[in-house]
């Protein structure tokens, strides 16, 4: 197949699209994608980018990525996350159908986490390209901006929901990444659209012998570390995570691990010094490659979520990773997610928003020996491979696409 990838998110940014391009190619498939500047999640241009202008490059040698002006999402505030959501739809309207002239394809794939307006341009490109829709919804729309305290206002958010219906209304197939997201997105969109494609990541790569740097290896030795690795954002629940570290701080042995970056990360900072925290490191963002050797090094995996609805109903997809990664796992959330990390046999799950019960779950993990901590990491590793093996997943998306004219129940 020819297949058009739109997303606003894409290589060098860390996203399942990335390997999602990389895998389709791999089984033949001639892939292009449109997308924009890469800037997250700092919010700062890519070296070697700049924010203005289009941009043609390769991907693999053989995936042409065309790349239009986009508003970068700076250090946070509602008015440049605005801008960079509305600077990806207006510029992509107006470059896209240029820089893709002359170009046919048999699908148009969109990845969609927030924001779902990214969808705008693709379904501009169905229309002039006569090729069918297909977009994978990752956030609930318009329930993640209230979720997150973006927008508060019922008037705006029903008016978001207004333009949701519409957006799934132009799309001739919905996926979604969470079995929980059926019905809310069927309220908006005819469920015939609608079905569930979760979310994987690349495992190939699960048993990496990559060398840590000093610092980070350093801080991994000598204790049982709860590793947490991701966006540190308002969703992920880390006053939480502060707290369990304060409950647990006259346990040296305990240590939490929190690699990443995102809007709290200074928040967090701040509030380690205040309560003079020991037990708590932040050694910053480290390539994708890194994972699987810190991953192996940890003595548990954290994931956690505030207590909100909507975020039962998602499958973080850091919860593929750690059951890749064949490590045992903390769930500190509700829903899918926690049915996921019971289910597949590698760890606990504990409500979210509950300090309390996160540093007993940690004192349990490591009570274990380290056969039975073992023994969780393989169970999750053969759940993974049994419900979410990118190389399966990906054939059954090119079978949504177009092969059998997309029909769920012939691409299972």
């Amino acid at each position: 197949m020819k297949i058009l990838v739109v997303s606003q998110y894409f290589w060098p940014e860390t996203f399942i699209i990335s390997d999602i391009v990389r895998k389709l190619v791999e089984q033949g498939h001639e892939v292009t994608v449109a997308t924009g500047k890469p800037n997250y999640p700092d919010g700062a241009i890519y070296d070697g980018y700049r924010a203005g202008g289009t941009q043609c490059e390769r991907y693999l040698d053989k995936v042409n990525v065309f790349r239009v002006p986009l508003w970068p999402r700076g250090s946070g505030g509602a008015k440049n996350l605005i801008l960079n959501y509305v600077s990806f739809v207006l510029f992509g309207l107006i470059c896209f159908p240029w820089l893709l002239r002359k170009q046919n394809f048999d699908a148009v794939f969109v990845y969609a986490p927030s924001p779902i307006t990214q969808v705008v341009p693709a379904i501009l490109l169905k229309w002039i390209k006569r090729a069918p829709l297909t977009v994978w919804v990752q956030d609930l729309w318009p329930e993640s901006l209230a979720a997150t305290g973006f927008l508060k206002n019922r008037t705006l958010l029903r008016v978001m929901g207004w333009m949701v219906r519409l957006i799934y209304c132009c799309c001739d197939r919905l996926l979604v990444q969470s079995s929980a997201f059926v019905d809310p997105v069927s309220a908006y969109a005819s469920r015939e659209k609608v079905c569930y494609y979760p979310n994987s990541i690349d495992a190939s790569g699960a048993e990496s012998a990559a060398v840590l740097p000093a610092s980070l290896a350093a801080t991994l030795e000598g204790a049982f570390c709860v590793v947490f690795a991701g966006n540190l954002g308002t969703a992920q629940a880390l006053d939480t995570v502060l707290e369990a570290a304060i409950l647990l701080r006259e346990e040296p042995d305990i240590r939490f691990v929190l690699v990443g970056s995102g809007s709290r990360a200074d928040w967090l900072l701040e509030e380690v010094k205040a309560h003079g925290l020991t037990n708590v490191s932040m050694p910053g963002r480290f390539p994708a490659s890194l994972m699987p050797t810190l991953f192996e090094r940890s003595g548990v995996l954290l994931v956690s979520l505030t207590d909100e609805p909507i975020f039962a109903q998602t499958i973080p997809s850091k919860i593929q990773a750690y059951l890749a990664a064949g490590k045992p796992i903390i769930a500190a959330l509700n829903g899918e997610g926690a049915r996921v990390a019971l289910e597949s046999g590698a760890g606990v799950a504990v409500p979210a928003e509950q300090p309390g019960q996160l540093a007993e779950a940690i004192r349990e993990i490591r009570a274990l020996s380290d056969a039975q901590r073992a023994a969780l990491g393989s169970a999750g590793r053969a759940y993974f491979d049994a419900h979410f093996d990118m190389d399966v997943q990906v054939k059954r998306l090119a079978c949504l696409l177009g092969g059998n004219n997309g029909l769920e129940g012939d691409c299972e």
